[in-house]
Protein backbone atom coordinates (compact mmCIF):
# COMPACT_ATOMS: atom_id res chain seq x y z
CA UNK A 1 0.00 0.00 0.00
CA UNK A 2 1.27 3.30 -1.34
CA UNK A 3 1.25 6.22 1.15
CA UNK A 4 -0.78 7.94 -0.99
CA UNK A 5 -3.67 5.72 -0.19
CA UNK A 6 -2.69 4.70 3.19
CA UNK A 7 -2.77 8.59 4.55
CA UNK A 8 -6.53 8.81 3.49
CA UNK A 9 -7.85 5.26 4.55
CA UNK A 10 -6.34 6.86 8.32
CA UNK A 11 -8.30 9.97 8.13
CA UNK A 12 -11.25 8.53 7.60
CA UNK A 13 -11.09 5.34 10.01
CA UNK A 14 -10.20 8.55 13.01
CA UNK A 15 -12.94 10.62 11.24
CA UNK A 16 -15.76 8.31 12.61
CA UNK A 17 -15.29 7.22 16.28
CA UNK A 18 -17.57 4.71 17.29
CA UNK A 19 -19.61 5.06 19.74
CA UNK A 20 -19.26 2.61 22.54
CA UNK A 21 -21.65 1.19 24.72
CA UNK A 22 -20.56 2.78 27.97
CA UNK A 23 -19.71 5.94 27.25
CA UNK A 24 -22.18 7.51 29.79
CA UNK A 25 -20.93 5.51 32.43
CA UNK A 26 -17.01 6.34 31.51
CA UNK A 27 -17.91 10.13 31.40
CA UNK A 28 -19.94 9.85 35.25
CA UNK A 29 -16.81 7.96 36.30
CA UNK A 30 -14.31 10.58 35.05
CA UNK A 31 -16.43 12.79 36.45
CA UNK A 32 -16.29 11.23 39.51
CA UNK A 33 -12.96 10.62 39.83
CA UNK A 34 -12.22 14.87 38.99
CA UNK A 35 -14.31 15.70 41.73
CA UNK A 36 -12.36 13.54 44.31
CA UNK A 37 -9.27 14.45 43.40
CA UNK A 38 -10.38 18.15 43.96
CA UNK A 39 -10.60 17.45 47.51
CA UNK A 40 -7.41 15.42 48.09
CA UNK A 41 -6.41 19.12 45.91
CA UNK A 42 -7.81 21.27 48.42
CA UNK A 43 -6.97 19.44 51.65
CA UNK A 44 -3.65 18.79 50.44
CA UNK A 45 -2.65 22.57 49.46
CA UNK A 46 -4.59 23.41 52.91
CA UNK A 47 -2.03 21.40 54.78
CA UNK A 48 1.04 22.87 53.11
CA UNK A 49 -0.22 26.52 53.30
CA UNK A 50 -0.75 25.59 57.60
CA UNK A 51 2.71 24.41 57.73
CA UNK A 52 4.31 26.90 55.34
CA UNK A 53 2.66 29.72 57.55
CA UNK A 54 3.96 27.92 61.08
CA UNK A 55 7.28 27.72 59.33
CA UNK A 56 7.07 31.92 58.64
CA UNK A 57 5.76 32.71 61.56
CA UNK A 58 8.73 29.90 63.56
CA UNK A 59 11.67 32.20 61.61
CA UNK A 60 10.00 36.12 61.89
CA UNK A 61 10.21 35.21 65.41
CA UNK A 62 13.76 34.28 64.97
CA UNK A 63 14.58 37.36 62.75
CA UNK A 64 17.16 39.52 64.02
CA UNK A 65 18.04 42.67 61.52
CA UNK A 66 19.59 44.27 64.37
CA UNK A 67 18.93 47.64 63.15
CA UNK A 68 19.59 49.74 66.44
CA UNK A 69 22.66 48.23 67.01
CA UNK A 70 25.77 50.47 66.63
CA UNK A 71 27.61 47.90 65.08
CA UNK A 72 24.97 47.85 62.16
CA UNK A 73 25.51 49.94 58.80
CA UNK A 74 24.10 53.70 59.03
CA UNK A 75 21.35 52.92 56.54
CA UNK A 76 20.20 49.67 59.02
CA UNK A 77 20.65 52.67 61.79
CA UNK A 78 18.77 55.32 59.69
CA UNK A 79 16.08 52.61 58.68
CA UNK A 80 15.50 51.43 62.38
CA UNK A 81 15.50 55.27 63.60
CA UNK A 82 12.78 55.80 60.94
CA UNK A 83 10.49 52.48 62.17
CA UNK A 84 10.71 53.59 65.69
CA UNK A 85 9.40 57.23 64.31
CA UNK A 86 6.45 55.64 62.40
CA UNK A 87 5.66 53.59 65.18
CA UNK A 88 5.99 56.38 68.11
CA UNK A 89 3.40 58.55 65.45
CA UNK A 90 1.32 55.22 64.83
CA UNK A 91 0.87 54.88 68.28
CA UNK A 92 0.12 58.58 68.77
CA UNK A 93 -2.98 57.84 65.64
CA UNK A 94 -4.34 55.15 67.20
CA UNK A 95 -4.27 56.83 70.98
CA UNK A 96 -6.33 59.90 69.62
CA UNK A 97 -8.51 58.18 68.05
CA UNK A 98 -9.04 55.93 70.88
CA UNK A 99 -9.76 58.61 72.99
CA UNK A 100 -12.36 60.39 70.43
CA UNK A 101 -14.20 56.93 70.87
CA UNK A 102 -14.26 57.28 74.72
CA UNK A 103 -11.93 53.95 74.82
CA UNK A 104 -8.56 56.09 75.78
CA UNK A 105 -8.62 54.04 79.21
CA UNK A 106 -8.75 50.84 77.73
CA UNK A 107 -4.72 49.03 78.27
CA UNK A 108 -3.19 46.32 76.84
CA UNK A 109 -0.66 46.81 79.57
CA UNK A 110 -1.19 43.61 81.38
CA UNK A 111 -0.49 41.82 77.89
CA UNK A 112 3.01 41.59 76.48
CA UNK A 113 3.48 41.85 72.83
CA UNK A 114 4.54 38.23 72.44
CA UNK A 115 0.51 37.64 73.17
CA UNK A 116 -0.35 40.48 71.63
CA UNK A 117 1.41 39.26 68.55
CA UNK A 118 -0.48 35.46 68.59
CA UNK A 119 -3.89 37.42 69.04
CA UNK A 120 -3.26 39.29 65.79
CA UNK A 121 -1.70 36.30 64.13
CA UNK A 122 -4.88 33.97 65.43
CA UNK A 123 -7.26 36.50 63.90
CA UNK A 124 -5.37 36.82 60.86
CA UNK A 125 -5.41 32.81 60.42
CA UNK A 126 -9.07 32.81 60.82
CA UNK A 127 -9.73 35.57 58.51
CA UNK A 128 -7.17 33.52 55.75
CA UNK A 129 -9.49 30.76 56.76
CA UNK A 130 -12.91 32.33 56.79
CA UNK A 131 -11.42 33.77 53.22
CA UNK A 132 -10.53 30.02 52.08
CA UNK A 133 -13.88 28.43 52.92
CA UNK A 134 -15.78 31.62 50.87
CA UNK A 135 -13.58 30.70 47.99
CA UNK A 136 -14.12 26.94 47.62
CA UNK A 137 -17.71 27.51 47.81
CA UNK A 138 -17.69 30.18 45.25
CA UNK A 139 -15.48 27.52 43.26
Amino acid sequence: MSSDEFDPMIERLFARSPQMADATLFAAEVEAKLHSSTRVRTVALTVAGLIGGVIAVKESMNLNLRLSDDQAPVAGRVLGQGLQAASVNVQDAVGAGLSQLGLSDMTFGSMGAMQMFWIAAGALIALAAAGVVRLSQDV
